[in-house]
C-alpha cells in the first residue's frame, strides 16, 4: 500500500492552486528558485517525490519549454530554461507561495550555529495541504545559537522577496525542550523542516 501512495498524484498546493500538484510545485520550486542543474534522481530526492513521477513532470514541463535537459555521460541534467517567457513570471509566484521554505534554506545554511529550523504554523499547515485561510505571515523556528542580527537580518531579506512578514523564534534546543504552553502547540501542530531534523519526531 505505501507504494502505491508513492505514485499517487497529489492534490494541488493550497498556497498555489494554479499548479497541478503539490509535486509540481516543489519540483520546480527546487529548480527555479535556486538555479540549480540537477539530475532527475537527485530532484526527486530535493522535491520528495518517488522517481517515476518526478520524471513524468520533467518530461511535461521539457515539452513546455519550461525546463531545458542536457546530458553528461549517462547522466540527464535538468535546468530551468530562462529564454523561456514562462520562467520569470513562474519564478516570482513561487517565490511568494512555496519559496519561503526554499529560500529559508538557503539563508540559514550561510549562518553558523542554527541546528535546525522549521516553519509552524498556519504557513506549514497550507503547504502540508490542512485546508484554512490564507496565511497572512510566516513563523519559522530556530534552534541553536546563531547570531540573532544575522538571522533578523536574513528573514528581513526573506520578507522583500514573499511579500509576507516573517517571524523567527530564537532558541536554544534546552529552551525548546522546556515545559511551555507555546511550545507544546508547536511541537503538536502542523510543521515543516527547512534544515536539519526536527528534534522531537
Amino acid at each position: 500500500m505505501e507504494d502505491i501512495i508513492l505514485y499517487m498524484r497529489t492534490a494541488a498546493p493550497l498556497l498555489a492552486p494554479i499548479f497541478r500538484s503539490d509535486g509540481q510545485a516543489r519540483l520546480l520550486s527546487a529548480l527555479l528558485l535556486t538555479g540549480d542543474e540537477l539530475s532527475v534522481t537527485d530532484l526527486a530526492k530535493r522535491a520528495s517525490l518517488a522517481y517515476p513521477t518526478a520524471h513524468r513532470e520533467v518530461a511535461r514541463l521539457v515539452d513546455a519549454g519550461i525546463l531545458s535537459e542536457r546530458h553528461a555521460g549517462r547522466t540527464r541534467l535538468i535546468r530551468a530554461n530562462d529564454e523561456s517567457p514562462l520562467v520569470d513570471p513562474l519564478r516570482e509566484i513561487l517565490t511568494i507561495a512555496t519559496g519561503p521554505a526554499v529560500i529559508l534554506a538557503e539563508e540559514f545554511s550561510r549562518i553558523d550555529g542554527i541546528e535546525s529550523a522549521f516553519l509552524y504554523g498556519s504557513f506549514a499547515a497550507r503547504m502540508l495541504g490542512e485546508t484554512g485561510p490564507a496565511p497572512h505571515d510566516i513563523d519559522v523556528m530556530v534552534l541553536g545559537e546563531p547570531d540573532v542580527d544575522a538571522v533578523y537580518e536574513a528573514c528581513a531579506r526573506i520578507e522583500a522577496a514573499v511579500h509576507r512578514p516573517v517571524n523567527p523564534t530564537i532558541l536554544t534546543p534546552e529552551e525548546f525542550a522546556a515545559p511551555s504552553a507555546f511550545l507544546d502547540n508547536v511541537r503538536r501542530g502542523s510543521v515543516a523542516a527547512v534544515i536539519g531534523a526536527l528534534p522531537w519526531r
